[in-house]
C-alpha cells in the first residue's frame, strides 16, 4: 500500500465522525433554538439561513481542531459535543442580550441574525483556540 493510501482508512473514520457531530448539532441546536431554521430557510428567509450558516461554521472551526488534535476518534467526539455546547450556550447568551431574537430572525431581520452569527463565529474561533 502506497504512503498516500495508508492514511485513507483514518481519513473516512474522522470525517465520518466529523459529518456524524454536524448532522447533531444542526438536529441539537434547531431544538434549542426558539424558531425553526428549516423552515424558515424553505420559505427563502434570508436570515435564518445567515444564523444558522454562520453558526455552523462556529460549530465546525472548533471540530476542525479536535480532529487534528485529537489523540482517538473517542476524543474527536467528545471535543465535538463541547462544541455543540458552546454554540448552544452563545444562542442562549444572545437571546438575553437581543430582546425577541427568535421572532425577529424569524420576521427576517438581518440585524439580529448577523449578531447572533457573528457571536457564534466569535465564539467558535476562541474555543478552537483553546482547544490546547
Amino acid at each position: 500500500m502506497s504512503a498516500a493510501l495508508a492514511g485513507l482508512q483514518s481519513f473516512f473514520v474522522y470525517f465520518g465522525t466529523a459529518l456524524g457531530l454536524v448532522g447533531l448539532y444542526l438536529v441539537v441546536y434547531s431544538v434549542a433554538t426558539a424558531h425553526n431554521e428549516f423552515a424558515l430557510i424553505r420559505q427563502n428567509v434570508v436570515s435564518a439561513a445567515l444564523a444558522l450558516g454562520l453558526s455552523l461554521i462556529g460549530f465546525a472551526l472548533p471540530l476542525s481542531t479536535a480532529i487534528t488534535r485529537a489523540q482517538s476518534v473517542l476524543d474527536c467526539f467528545i471535543w465535538g459535543v463541547v462544541a455543540i455546547a458552546v454554540q448552544v450556550l452563545v444562542y442562549w447568551l444572545v437571546r438575553l442580550a437581543v430582546p425577541r431574537l427568535s421572532e425577529r430572525i424569524a420576521a427576517g431581520e438581518l440585524s439580529a441574525a448577523l449578531f447572533l452569527g457573528a457571536a457564534s463565529l466569535a465564539a467558535g474561533v476562541i474555543n478552537a483556540a483553546s482547544m490546547t
